[in-house]
């Protein structure tokens, strides 16, 4: 099992940035990869980005993409999401995701089923 806890968000103007941080424990051996999705009120959930947990390689959503930063860092056990240049459209509730398995389909690090392992989320709103 693997717990994640994010933190991190709140409330910023457009044009802010803010870093979101997910503390993962438990079974740390057994993720391959870390992901963040969002979810906006009246919204499906979102795809945003991922990061292979042992090569640090990267994928992401074409609404964020120059504008976020996924990155990890294995001896603290986290996971990162630098988000700069917010935008209003980009407020919603923020999750991370841990998964097991291995995949070399970047398709499939981004479909959310892939992942076994949620946050509860953490609030970001970008407003004025």
């Amino acid at each position: 099992q693997v717990q994640l806890v994010e933190s991190g968000g709140g409330l910023v103007q457009p044009g802010g940035s803010l870093r979101l941080s997910c503390a993962a424990s438990g079974s740390i051996v057994s993720i391959n990869a870390m992901g963040w999705y969002r979810q906006a009120p009246g919204k499906e959930r979102e795809f945003v980005a991922t990061i292979r947990w042992n090569d640090g390689d990267t994928y992401y959503a074409d609404s964020v993409k120059g504008r976020f930063t996924i990155s990890r860092d294995k001896a603290k056990n986290t996971v990162y999401l630098q988000m700069n240049s917010l935008k209003p459209e980009d407020t919603a509730v923020y999750c991370c995701a841990a998964a097991a398995t291995y995949s070399s389909r970047w398709s499939r690090l981004a479909d959310g089923a892939y992942y076994d392992y949620w946050g509860q989320g953490t609030q970001v709103t970008v407003s004025s």
